[in-house]
């Protein structure tokens, strides 16, 4: 079972799990997802007729619906959440309903169909601000906003479900995604977009916030060898391996899509916006083989041209979403 799988990381993997990416071979796979404004079925488009395809239109937070789908299923990987940062500062009630009941019911349904494997996805906001150095798996949680308080608390309580009743769970924390099929009210979809349409795009404070970019490909690899070979009760990081400020990545965008800076507006800094995230990805590499296969400039030069060939993808989200 994949919840959320409509979603932007949730859709790649299931399109590389049936692709046989992985070498998963016959795997039957249930995608459970909202369809909130995020999840998309032309996410899917390309699986849609696959036989091993099973999509329920449904929400985590649904008790009778996740109890009755659960039994049967050998694993489950959990991407559902709400997740985007600023939508969570005009409404945090519905990322702590999601991200954390949601969590417990799927727990709940896991522990007692006897499901051999829970992979619960989690982003490195959990953790907060680093000034220096990078976070460990053994560092503690200190986040900063709804979202991100929400995502700890739902991480706690997957590993607390495997200390306290045995289930097995493995947690992964990844750094900030990018590439196709991303929903454009982030920022390098929303930027490319913009610039990609004549328009502006909006700098937060004075752009010197440092993020670390992480292809959603290699993610979704870092997921799979989680899934495959992680120990239980483990957190693992998923990391791009490569830091920005966001002028530094305004100006990448800015040079892929032929615009200049006059193109770019400051905009007043966002309510608790961490100043760096930086994640060490020294125990997944060394357990499991997880190494970044996409380069920063080559994943921004294939996200910008995948949105250039896909405005029939993109623009009706923006309409609809009013980005």
């Amino acid at each position: 079972m994949v919840t959320g799988g409509a979603g932007f990381i949730g859709s790649e993997y299931i399109r590389n799990l049936l692709g046989d990416a992985y070498g998963t071979g016959g795997v039957e796979v249930t995608v459970l997802d909202k369809l909130t404004y995020s999840g998309n079925m032309a996410n899917l488009a390309p699986v849609a007729d696959d036989p091993r395809l099973t999509f329920v239109h449904g929400d985590i937070c649904d008790a009778d619906l996740v109890n009755g789908l659960m039994p049967g299923h050998d694993a489950v990987v959990h991407f559902a959440a709400e997740t985007h940062v600023d939508r969570a500062l005009h409404g945090p009630a519905q990322f702590v309903q999601t991200n954390v009941v949601g969590t417990q019911v799927l727990l709940d349904a896991a522990r007692n169909s006897g499901v051999g494997r829970f992979l619960h996805v989690s982003t490195d906001e959990v953790y907060g601000s680093i000034d220096e150095g990078s976070w460990t798996e053994e560092s503690p949680v200190a986040p900063r906003s709804a979202y991100s308080a929400a995502k700890a608390g739902s991480d706690l309580l997957a590993l607390a479900y495997h200390r306290t009743y045995g289930l097995d769970v493995v947690v992964t924390r990844c750094s900030n995604n990018y590439g196709h099929y991303q929903f454009p009210e982030k920022v390098i979809p929303l930027f490319v977009t913009n610039l990609l349409d004549g328009g502006t795009v909006p700098l937060y404070g004075d752009g010197l916030n440092v993020r670390d970019w992480l292809h959603v490909s290699d993610h979704c690899n870092g997921i799979q060898a989680a899934l495959d070979k992680g120990r239980a009760g483990e957190v693992y990081h998923i990391g791009g391996g490569t830091e920005l400020t966001n002028r530094e990545l305004t100006e990448m965008l800015l040079a892929a899509t032929g615009r200049t800076w006059d193109a770019v507006r400051p905009v007043a800094d966002r309510k608790g916006h961490d100043r760096r995230y930086s994640l060490n990805i020294d125990k997944i590499r060394n357990e499991l083989g997880y190494e970044p296969q996409v380069t920063l400039a080559d994943g921004i030069a294939r996200t910008v041209a995948w949105y250039q060939d896909n405005r029939g993808w993109w623009e009706p989200l923006k309409e609809r979403a009013a980005l």
